[in-house]
């Protein structure tokens, strides 16, 4: 039997559009049998010239230089934003209210106004919609989600979360949209530290309450022009359900590609997680709690036919790829569609990705004045 398609149109063509449609071409025959099988019917581009190569690389059947020929067209029931940030919001939304589902990648907005009508009016238009925080679908990520929410670390202290890269301590790094603020809204906050954020909450299933932050710009200019938006950012951060948390992000780390981190520690035990070793866990337990340690942290192959995700791979210990996130992420979303499920709790949503946005602004608020700041959050 033939199984039903989903027509798909792609904002973007560079680093995340290229994820995608790498998960849209994969998740058919891995997630056997899929939700839906995606049918790439058009992909959106500035740039007339690239956006044609993209098309035909990725296998889409045509493509546009407007993102509203997407909008218009009737075959596409999934509209997926990947591209840059100041286009998160209006594309968005008009797809919304067109009648088809949205994906959307993170920030949702430059800032939490921003983010806040995306959500509002997406959530109005009755589709379903998710906000791509990719790393809630990583399966050592979600497995430490299934021991919190099991009460197996007891109670929460203590969150400590990074996102580090290199790519901008270059001098000579051309002005990319990303060191923009009227392009990207802010810096390594928005492009790193809304990853951190997200998983904090995700993982602890508490808000961040009040926030402390320093933030920084290293290099002031690049090709002529004023950089305006921050290169690190160092928060201490309060949580609803009584935790303490740092959190910190920076494009200036020599040396880390992509090392996003976390740990946990609560009252019966701990766990870290380290992105550039993303198929393992490091686990510490007390007392007689199952998988307990008196040695202190022991590593975790999250590889075995009963881990998150793992019905779709490879036999235990041939492990997965960065790319594979995107792959759980979307089939977690076409399902929600077939089924007219949740896409929440472990898909992040449109208020998600406000909430989200809420503490982005309380860190560039905390420090521009120098002082802790509450977080109040819209309904």
């Amino acid at each position: 039997m033939a199984e039903e398609t989903i027509g798909v149109g792609l904002l973007g063509y560079a680093f995340m559009g290229k994820a995608h449609s790498n998960a849209y071409k994969t998740l058919p025959y891995m997630t056997w049998p899929p939700p839906y099988r995606p049918q790439l019917v058009s992909i959106a581009g500035r740039n007339k010239e690239a956006v044609a190569e993209a098309a035909q690389r990725y296998g889409f059947e045509g493509y546009v230089t407007d993102w509203r020929e997407l909008v218009q067209d009737d075959r596409i029931a999934l509209f997926d934003n990947s591209g840059p940030n100041s286009l998160h919001t209006e594309p968005s939304i008009a797809a919304a209210e067109a009648g088809k589902h949205v994906i959307c990648e993170k920030p949702l907005g430059r800032d939490a106004e921003e983010s806040h009508e995306a959500w509002q009016r997406v959530d109005a238009a009755g589709v379903k919609h998710m906000c791509a925080f990719n790393y809630r679908f990583v399966p050592a990520v979600r497995l430490a989600r299934q021991m919190i929410e099991a009460g197996e670390l007891g109670e929460i202290f203590h969150f400590r979360g990074r996102y580090l890269q290199e790519w901008a301590v270059d001098p000579d790094s051309p002005l990319v949209w990303r060191l923009s603020k009227a392009a990207a809204g802010s810096g390594a906050l928005g492009d790193l530290g809304a990853h951190v954020i997200d998983l904090a909450r995700y993982l602890l299933g508490q808000e961040v309450t009040t926030v402390s932050a320093l933030t920084t710009t290293f290099i002031e200019e690049r090709e002529g022009t004023k950089v305006d938006v921050d290169d690190a950012i160092e928060a201490a951060v309060e949580f609803s359900g009584g935790a303490l948390g740092t959190l910190e992000a920076s494009r200036f780390c020599r040396g880390r590609r992509n090392g996003l981190g976390f740990e946990i520690n609560g009252s019966m035990g701990s766990i870290a997680f380290n992105l550039e070793r993303l198929n393992e866990l490091d686990v510490y337990m007390t007392g007689s709690e199952p998988g307990a340690s008196a040695q202190g942290f022991r590593n975790v192959l999250v590889s075995e036919a009963d881990h998150p995700f793992w019905e779709w791979w490879w036999p235990r210990g041939h492990i997965i790829g960065w790319e594979h996130t995107f792959v759980h992420e979307l089939h977690h979303l076409l399902s929600a569609i077939r089924d007219d499920g949740d896409v929440a709790p472990h898909g992040a949503t449109f208020e998600d990705g406000y909430r989200c946005a809420e503490v982005c602004d309380a860190v560039l608020r905390s420090a521009e004045s120098g002082r802790r700041e509450e977080i109040s959050y819209r309904d």
